[in-house]
């Protein structure tokens, strides 16, 4: 009886062993699978965010479509190119695509309003009056963007100012009377900012006319 007693009680120590063991790993199982799910969780969140930020991205970068009908057509394609230098310049131009003034007045204030036409208004060409002109590039910092743009855009001669992904980032262009002010205003700029500044003006003109036929 004894013998059997210790048999029985070997046993039963085994049994609550194995029992304890399975415990303790359908405990581990259910602690990693709840890890499992936890960072599956956090997975979906980030997933959620990182879209919800690309789709915010790509919102703002995408250009607005302006529907166009056949008067606006003829609008701008008639004025890029020959635009009437006259007393009654927009009657000139309504007759001509077969409307009204006053018509043509209003299709050019809504492209104005939606960015359609930036200005209407002459270019002068710099150096046929005697005056000189530059491409510059400024190497800025990128927490200094917005100054460096207020400090260029302060100047009335900056007709274009470009932020670029290069290392030379912030592009404008210069026109000025005389070479010394050109420079008086480049190392203004160059001063101000305490940044590289490339000079890069205009050895040979190949082209500077643009016609976007709509």
């Amino acid at each position: 009886m004894e013998q059997k007693t210790d048999e029985t009680r070997n046993t039963e120590s085994q049994s609550t062993d194995t029992t304890t063991v399975e415990t303790k790993t359908v405990e581990a199982k259910n602690i990693e699978s709840k890890n499992i799910e936890s960072k599956n969780i956090e997975s979906k969140n980030i997933e959620t965010k990182n879209s919800g930020m690309k789709k915010s991205e790509m919102k703002n970068n995408e250009s607005k479509v302006i529907e166009l009908d056949e008067i606006d057509r003829k609008l701008i394609n008639l004025i890029q190119l020959n635009f009437p230098v006259s007393v009654h310049p927009f009657e000139e131009i309504a007759n001509e695509i077969g409307t009204t003034e006053d018509i043509v007045l209003s299709k050019l204030n809504r492209l104005k309003d939606e960015k359609i036409i930036r200005r209407i208004g002459p270019i002068i060409n710099t150096r046929g009056i005697g005056g000189v002109n530059t491409l510059a590039a400024v190497k800025v910092p990128i927490d200094q963007i917005d100054k460096a743009a207020a400090v260029i855009n302060k100047y009335d001669e900056v007709s274009h100012n470009y932020l670029r992904n290069e290392e030379y980032n912030v592009w404008f262009t210069v026109s000025a009377p005389t070479q010394a002010r050109l420079d008086q205003i480049l190392n203004e700029i160059q001063t101000e900012l305490n940044c590289p500044l490339l000079d890069l003006p205009t050895i040979k003109q190949f082209k500077i006319q643009v016609n976007f036929h709509v």
